[in-house]
């Protein structure tokens, strides 16, 4: 994801996650879930960088 994200929003991130594998049998203990921040000028969308393919994008909240 873009970064930029509040850590509340870190936190929903890894508890919906979580509660997905827990939903599909798996314990909750080996979820393990990493949060990988990229700057928009590093992400590629249609040959361009996201700063210029998608100026409008606003970071994830």
């Amino acid at each position: 994801m873009w970064k930029g994200i509040s850590e509340e929003r870190v936190k929903q991130i890894i508890t919906g996650i979580t509660e997905v594998f827990v939903k599909m049998g798996i314990p909750s203990q080996a979820v393990e879930v990493i949060v990988y921040e990229i700057p928009k000028s590093h992400w590629g969308i249609d040959g361009k960088p996201a700063t210029e393919s998608r100026p409008d994008a606003q970071s994830p909240r």
